[in-house]
C-alpha cells in the first residue's frame, strides 16, 4: 500500500441534492435522479452548462450517466461512468476525474428503488416486478442477510456478546432520524420494541437490516480552488479509499479478523492527518448492524469484541444516542436503518451538511471533520475523511 496522497484536500464537494426517501414511492429512478441532480447543481451555484462530468450508479430504468446527461441538457461531458454501489465508488471516481483534469465540475447521481424481492409493496407493483431481471443484488437485498446473519452469530459466539450493541445501533439511528425531514422512518424505537422485532434470519431481526426505499441523492464535485468562488463552504476530500481482501464473497470469507474494512482503515490511517481522536462526526455503515460493530472495532474505537462495552459506555440515556466521549455523534441523519438504504450516499450528504453548517436542527456545533465508512465486510468496504475547507 502507498502512503502517497497527492489528491489530499484538492477536491471539494460543493453541491447537494436529495429527493428524500420513502417507502411509498411512485417515481421512476430517472425522475428521482433528475430531481436530485437539478437541486445539487443549483445548490452549487452552477447550471447544467457548467457540468462536464456525470457519474451515476446503474439503474436499468435510468441507464446511468448517458441518459441523465441527455435529460439535463448537458451539452458536452468529458467524463461519464456508471460505478457499482456503494457510494464511495462514485465519489472517488468523480474526485479522480476532477483532480486529473478530465472534467471541471462532476455531477454524481445515485437513485435507489425498492425491488420486488425486498418489499411487499414493490412485489405487488407490475412495473417493479418487470424490472427484476438485470438488476444486480443491492445492499438492501434480503438474500445477503444469510451471510451477515452467519457472521453475527459467529461474533456473538466468539465474544460472548449479547444483542444489546445491535439494539443500540438501531435505536441510535432511529433517534437521529426523528430530526431528519428526508428520512423514511422517524417513529421512536425503544429497547423493548427492538427486542420484539420480527426475526428475519436469526440473530438479525427487522431492525438490524437497512430499509428499502425510493429516492435519490446527488453531489457536485470540483477543485478546491474553484470551490472558493461558489456559494457554500467547501467540504474537502482529505482522504478516501476502497478496500478488499482476496477472499471477499459473503459466504466464503474465512475470518472477521481480516476483511476489506481492515484494508480501508490501514489506508486511511496512512494517508490522513486526521483520525478518530480528532474527528467530530462518525458515519459507519449499517446495512446490517453487525457491519457497524465491526467498523467501530476496526477503526480502533475499541478492540475486537469490545463494541458491546464501548457502546454502553458511550450511550446517552437521556437522548437515546451514541455520543463518543460525550462529544462525537454517530449517523446524525438516521443512517441506512432509518433514513433508508441509500448505499451510503446519505452518510456522505449528512457529513457535508454538518461540515458546511447547513444541517439545521441536527447541526453539531463546531464540526470540522468527519470519518465516513460505507460498505460491509466483503466486496465494497470504503472510507473517507472529509474536512471543512
Amino acid at each position: 500500500m502507498t502512503d502517497r496522497s497527492p489528491m489530499k484536500d484538492q477536491v471539494a464537494i460543493v453541491g447537494l441534492g436529495s429527493t428524500g426517501f420513502t417507502r411509498a414511492g411512485n417515481r421512476s429512478p430517472l425522475a428521482m435522479a433528475l430531481a436530485a441532480a437539478t437541486e445539487a447543481i443549483a445548490d452549487a451555484g452552477l447550471t447544467a452548462a457548467d457540468i462536464d462530468g456525470v457519474v451515476a450508479t446503474s439503474e436499468p430504468a435510468a441507464k446511468g450517466s448517458e441518459e441523465i446527461a441527455a435529460a439535463l441538457g448537458i451539452a458536452a461531458a468529458t467524463h461519464h461512468t456508471k460505478p457499482s454501489p456503494v457510494a464511495m465508488f462514485s465519489i472517488l471516481d468523480a474526485a479522480r476525474a476532477v483532480f486529473s483534469g478530465a472534467a471541471d465540475h462532476v455531477l454524481v447521481v445515485t437513485p435507489v428503488v425498492m425491488g420486488p424481492w425486498n418489499s411487499r409493496q414493490a412485489a405487488g407493483d407490475p412495473w417493479r416486478r418487470g424490472t427484476r431481471s438485470g438488476i444486480l443484488p443491492n445492499p438492501d437485498d434480503a438474500t445477503m442477510a444469510a451471510a451477515y446473519a452467519a457472521w453475527a452469530s459467529r461474533y456473538i459466539h466468539e465474544y460472548g456478546a449479547s444483542k444489546d450493541p445491535f439494539a443500540r445501533i438501531a435505536i441510535n439511528s432511529r433517534t437521529n432520524a426523528a430530526d431528519n425531514p428526508l428520512a423514511a422512518m422517524t417513529e421512536p424505537l425503544s429497547f423493548g420494541m427492538y427486542d420484539a422485532g420480527r426475526m428475519v434470519r436469526d440473530p438479525l431481526n427487522v431492525f438490524d437490516m437497512d430499509l428499502p426505499v425510493d429516492g435519490a441523492d446527488a453531489f457536485v464535485l470540483t477543485t478546491a480552488e474553484r470551490a472558493d468562488a461558489l456559494p457554500h463552504q467547501p467540504v474537502l476530500i482529505h482522504a478516501a479509499t476502497t478496500g478488499i481482501v482476496g477472499k471477499n464473497d459473503e459466504d466464503q470469507l474465512t475470518t472477521l479478523g481480516r476483511t476489506g474494512q481492515h484494508v480501508v482503515v490501514e489506508q486511511l490511517r496512512r494517508t490522513s492527518d486526521i483520525w478518530i481522536d480528532d474527528v467530530d462526526l462518525f458515519y459507519p455503515y449499517e446495512g446490517f448492524t453487525i457491519i457497524t460493530l465491526a467498523w467501530f472495532e476496526n477503526c480502533g474505537f475499541c478492540p475486537p469484541g469490545g463494541a458491546e462495552a464501548f457502546l454502553r459506555e458511550h450511550w446517552n440515556d437521556d437522548t437515546n444516542r451514541i455520543e463518543i466521549n460525550g462529544r462525537v455523534p454517530v449517523n446524525t441523519h438516521g443512517g441506512s436503518l432509518s433514513e433508508g438504504a441509500t448505499r451510503g450516499t446519505g452518510h456522505i450528504r449528512e457529513a457535508v451538511h454538518q461540515l458546511r453548517g447547513t444541517a439545521g436542527s441536527r447541526q453539531v456545533e463546531g464540526a470540522e471533520s468527519a470519518l465516513i465508512t460505507p460498505g460491509g465486510f466483503f466486496f465494497n468496504p470504503q472510507g473517507a475523511v472529509l474536512r471543512r475547507g
